[in-house]
């Protein structure tokens, strides 16, 4: 007489928690390809650039006009390649929360944590930490480079400078922020190319065209523009009409959580 076989229970694995959705988001990133290829581009955009550009300004520095000589930012040019670097950081954070939309995977992840909100959590501490951990150092080593190829002509800067020390390790928050804010825009939108062309329209178009309004509605509003507000942490010139470093940084984060925030609403709201 033939017997059913039974199937033995799968075994109880707890329950979801915060650290175990943190821990699936960690694996998800770290195994896709272009999470690997755009964090190298962004850490050698950051290096290569400052090196490049620091190689071109000194060669052609004694041929400079005095008051471009006395206007000279070493700082500025040693950060040159952040400019780069958020780029590649930007378009990764659109895709970490599209990539899933596009796949259909996302369906798999909101089926293993239900609640939905937990993953969005995830997937920003995951990738902000990231960043943070890469880029934070990848500043570090573009001033340190691009300060030893400014010295051989005397027109370096030292870190100790006032100023220095929180515009170069703040250089690197700057590219946290600026990734956790096309992260918001990609799960607002879920949709790869759509996610980037609304993250490179409000960076890098919206500035420009402040250019057609009139000078005095120009500058008092610009330097509340979100590019315009991060990229004032990397400065050590407080002339001008730019905010401060710290209250331009703030803002920044501001924007990024309300973009997040907004895509919070929209993932309750909102089929898979």
């Amino acid at each position: 007489m033939s017997t059913v076989p039974t199937i033995a229970p799968l075994p109880h694995v707890g329950k979801v928690t915060q650290a175990r959705v943190a821990l699936s988001e960690w694996t998800k990133l770290r195994s896709v390809r272009s999470t690997r290829w755009s964090f190298f581009a962004a850490v050698v955009f950051a290096i290569g650039i400052a090196a490049l550009a620091c190689t071109v300004v000194a060669h052609h520095y004694p041929q400079m006009d005095p008051r471009e000589q006395a206007n000279f930012d070493a700082l500025g040019v040693s950060l040159a390649g952040v400019q780069l670097a958020q780029l590649a950081i930007g378009v990764l954070g659109v895709l970490v929360i599209t990539a899933e939309y596009s796949t259909g995977m996302i369906r798999a992840s909101m089926t293993a944590v239900p609640k939905r909100l937990p993953v969005l959590w995830g997937k920003a501490m995951v990738f902000a930490g990231v960043t943070a951990a890469l880029m934070i150092p990848a500043a570090l080593i573009a001033f340190f480079v691009g300060q030893a190829i400014l010295s051989r002509h005397g027109i370096d800067i030292a870190f100790t400078h006032p100023g220095v020390p929180r515009a170069v390790i703040g250089a690197g928050l700057y590219l946290v922020v600026v990734g956790l804010f096309a992260l918001g825009l990609g799960a607002i939108v879920r949709n790869t190319a759509g996610g980037i062309a609304l993250f490179a329209g409000i960076m890098f178009v919206i500035p420009p065209l402040m250019n057609v309004l009139p000078a005095s509605w120009n500058n008092a509003a610009s330097p509340y523009l979100p590019l315009a507000a991060g990229e004032a942490i990397m400065s050590i010139d407080s002339s001008g009409n730019n905010l401060s470093p710290w209250v331009g940084l703030g803002l920044f984060v501001l924007y990024a959580l309300a973009a997040i925030a907004v895509a919070a609403v929209l993932l309750l709201r909102r089929d898979t």
